[in-house]
């Protein structure tokens, strides 16, 4: 897995060779910036969101309260750390909804750049077929719904878990993990469903590289550490550097 995961990572690094040398740049700006706006509007209102809910546990469960009647530092500190690593969780967890609803809206964009990739490294152009475009945008919706659901019963999970001291500190280590890899395969299937693997094969292929998912899932996610202009590539970026690296795949094996 790990190979898979290196591989993935140097995608992204050939992809914006690839879309320099191609001159691409018209189909990752604009929908860049919508998805920037979007982002940054989102995660302004989320941040909010995630520290009224943690203040209410506290109050409502007594447990503030009780922490500082205890008088104790290490009760304070602990209930400090607690507070900071169910507040990661809830932002992922928000920032999981708000991925898979750009996933849904803009599965017309990552369709065709997916396949814009794979026709420039062929030499040849596919016939533009409407009712192919379709298909290819329920499929992605499909897998998008598919995967919100089973990413937010493992991040409920998780964010259970977040609230027993100790334990609770590692668990946003594994949300970003199943975060990633449900990102990641998003962006994979793309070529899946163009080289005419069914949902279920996809998720037999993916499931076996899954590395591929990860390592592609968290350069999108550390892209987002850079304001604005990671926030604008990152998408893009992501579903051309995973057609990359899917491409020398015998992807019906």
């Amino acid at each position: 897995m790990l190979k898979d995961i290196v591989i993935a990572i140097q995608a992204y690094r050939q992809a914006h060779q690839f879309i320099r040398k191609h001159n691409l740049w018209k189909w990752i700006i604009i929908p860049g910036l919508v998805y920037m706006l979007l982002f940054a509007v989102s995660m302004y209102f989320f941040g909010k969101s995630a520290t009224n809910v943690i203040e209410f546990l506290g109050v409502k469960t007594g447990l503030r309260g009780w922490v500082e009647s205890m008088r104790s530092s290490i009760l304070g500190f602990l209930f400090t750390i607690g507070g900071m690593m169910l507040w990661l969780i809830l932002m992922l967890l928000y920032f999981s909804l708000f991925k898979y609803l750009w996933l849904i809206i803009g599965s017309p964009i990552f369709a065709f750049l997916s396949e814009k990739t794979e026709s420039i490294i062929e030499g040849k152009d596919y016939p533009f077929v409407f009712k192919q475009l379709i298909k290819d945008i329920l499929r992605g919706i499909a897998i998008a719904l598919r995967n919100s659901l089973w990413q937010t019963v493992y991040l409920v999970s998780i964010l259970i878990l977040s609230l027993i001291p100790l334990i609770g500190w590692v668990t946003p280590v594994f949300a970003l993990l199943i975060e990633c890899y449900y990102y990641g395969f998003s962006m994979l299937d793309y070529s899946g469903e163009r080289h005419k693997l069914t949902v279920a094969e996809s998720i037999h292929f993916i499931g076996n590289r899954k590395g591929l998912a990860i390592g592609n899932g968290l350069i999108f996610y550390l892209m987002h550490l850079v304001p604005f202009l990671g926030w604008v590539f990152a998408p893009a970026y992501a579903v051309i550097a995973a057609t990359l690296s899917m491409y020398p795949l015998k992807v019906k094996e």
